[in-house]
């Protein structure tokens, strides 16, 4: 009995609103490994796309900020048990993406997966260290309390393909926004298998909307797109980041900049990934009422 088979070569789809259509636009392309061979192929996200992830996120905004902080923590770090689940996967797919060494990716994913119980354990603590009490010159009482921003475009690290991925998507969850995700053009698929994860974990569909494609192409509709409040440029092409800034100047969005140069995305994260995504609502009460 002959043990040749053929290649069971997968297309992979978008994730969208808790799904997985297939681009509206029927586009695809291949998505290699560090040295050239074939993967599998990857849908190319159109404008389409793109809009539609926007209504998800935004029909998902209430129910996600409504939560309870602690609700939030629970379920980051369920997807953090999910991914422990397909740790191999995980690990194979960023070593064959990145050209990096099995030692290497393991390390990388074991951070990813860190990261989000890191991020999991900030959710209820947000309020004491980001708001409180100020002192006021009458008999009122006065509270600055964080708040949630609403829809966040990101567009992901294009290099590190998981754990720069979830450096700057699980923040923006953590503070109660949800998000539309442009991936790493060149290494989209642990995003896409992070997007099987959250199918299969306790994230509410639509809180999270991953598209795969060109950053290029797709950034400036999300950057002018008016039902997006925030955009992160980290993964923004070299040389697009200021019109990309433009753009999102026309809808008053706050803006995350690129960084001067990759960052290391193993260092302590600390609360710079927080507190962009996050609004500081004051709130007087008369005292004695």
């Amino acid at each position: 009995m002959s043990t040749d088979r053929l290649a069971v070569r997968k297309t992979y789809k978008l994730y969208v609103n808790g799904a997985f259509p297939r681009s509206e636009s029927g586009r695809i392309y291949e998505v290699t490994d560090a040295k050239g061979a074939f993967l599998a192929n990857a849908a190319w996200a159109s404008r389409k796309d793109a809009r539609d992830a926007v209504v998800a996120a935004r029909a998902a905004s209430a129910k996600w900020s409504g939560a309870t902080a602690y609700n939030r923590g629970q379920v980051l770090y369920r997807v953090a048990e999910v991914m422990e689940g397909r740790h191999a996967q995980f690990c194979d797919e960023v070593a064959a993406g990145e050209g990096l060494s099995s030692s290497k990716a393991r390390a990388a994913v074991d951070a990813a997966i860190d990261r989000w119980v890191w991020y999991a354990g900030w959710t209820d603590k947000l309020g004491a260290v980001l708001g409180g009490s100020n002192p006021v010159a009458g008999p009122y009482f006065d509270f600055s309390v964080p708040e949630p921003t609403g829809v966040v475009a990101i567009l992901a690290p294009q290099r590190s393909s998981l754990l720069g991925l979830v450096s700057v998507l699980a923040p923006v969850l953590a503070g109660g926004s949800t998000a539309v995700v442009v991936t790493s053009k060149a290494r989209p698929l642990p995003a896409v298998t992070l997007g099987e994860v959250l199918a299969t974990s306790d994230v509410p569909g639509g809180v999270v909307n991953v598209l795969t494609g060109d950053a290029g192409e797709i950034g400036p509709w999300l950057a002018e797109h008016d039902d997006v409040d925030g955009i992160d440029l980290t993964g923004a092409p070299a040389g697009q980041a200021m019109e990309l800034e433009r753009l999102a100047a026309g809808g008053i969005k706050r803006v995350v900049r690129p960084p001067a140069e990759e960052p290391d995305w193993s260092a302590d994260p600390g609360l710079s990934r927080l507190t962009p995504f996050l609004e500081t609502k004051t709130v007087w009460h008369p005292m004695g009422l």
